[in-house]
């Protein structure tokens, strides 16, 4: 059992006619001005008070985060899981294999094993989590990212099967369909949340032939996104989509990576850069951002 959660002041993002001036700008020692009007002449001191003002609004302390998809060491999930750590938030991690305890050792998080797509043991997880932590304020969907040891099902349409395509929208779709419902009623009654769901280029912004299947999962996950973000919008919780593109972990084919070679950058993006987007979304200071899906490319879908 982990030490209990301690409390992080809200970010107050409401909206009070007192704060504001004749002109429609507002008084400076309200809301963000204090940030963004930065002491002109207030020397070091000035600048140190409003460091650490920024720093608060992005601080995730006293905030409880899942995140799905974490066992592989170099993927996407773990690197979120790392920054999530970083931020200040406690942190839960699942997989669906036991390694997922090396990953939560790593970085001092708290791991679950469970089949996402299964309903009773998302509702099982969700028992546990609650229980291990608490009610969980962020949740990163990143379930669903094929690996090495569960390769994607890559047909033509003509060719695929109807258990193909389950498979593929089961694994991309179903799972953060499942593990959002399971939390994201809790985060409305307590008026403050965070849904970050992992799409992908393919689907949302591009194509690939014999992926007709992975790309109408991802593409529903965007889906998922803004539809989501509108029934909670009302409640302090945002729900928000990345989609990487070419993204160097330990399931890239060679292919794969040197179709990032010839993007605009020259390079394959790294789950860090991913993280670093996801994790964006999950701040305080992010809370007028729902809805929205972004891109993690390196500029690649520009190019025709």
């Amino acid at each position: 059992m982990s030490e209990p959660r301690t409390s992080a002041d809200a970010f107050d993002s409401s909206f009070d006619p007192a704060d504001y001036s004749a002109d429609g700008y507002a008084t400076v020692d309200q809301g963000l001005a204090e940030v963004i009007d930065l002491p002109s002449n207030g020397g070091a001191q000035g600048t140190e008070s409003s460091r650490g003002r920024l720093q608060e609004l992005d601080s995730l302390a006293g905030k409880i985060a899942l995140v799905t998809g974490a066992g592989a060491p170099d993927g996407i999930g773990f690197a979120i899981a790392t920054r999530l750590r970083l931020a200040g938030a406690a942190v839960a991690i699942v997989s669906t294999t036991k390694r997922i305890h090396e990953r939560a050792e790593e970085i001092g998080a708290i791991g679950f094993v469970a089949d996402l797509a299964d309903e009773a043991e998302v509702g099982g997880l969700a028992d546990a989590v609650a229980e291990a932590l608490g009610e969980v304020d962020i949740l990163i969907n990143n379930a669903g990212l094929t690996s090495k040891s569960d390769p994607a099902v890559v047909k033509p349409v003509a060719q695929l099967s109807y258990a193909d395509w389950q498979t593929e929208v089961t694994r991309n779709l179903d799972t953060a369909f499942l593990v959002s419902r399971a939390f994201v009623q809790s985060m409305a009654e307590r008026g403050w949340g965070r849904i970050v769901n992992v799409a992908a280029t393919t689907g949302v912004v591009t194509a690939v032939p014999a992926e007709a299947a992975y790309a109408a999962a991802k593409a529903g996950v965007t889906g998922l996104t803004k539809a989501l973000a509108t029934e909670v919008v009302a409640d302090g919780v945002t729900v928000n989509a990345i989609a990487p593109g070419l993204i160097r972990t330990g399931s890239s084919t060679v292919p794969e990576l040197q179709k990032g070679l010839d993007g605009p950058m020259g390079r394959p993006g790294s789950p860090e850069e991913v993280a670093a987007a996801a994790v964006f979304f999950c701040a305080p200071s992010a809370s007028y951002i729902t809805g929205q899906t972004l891109v993690v490319d390196g500029g690649k879908s520009l190019r025709a």
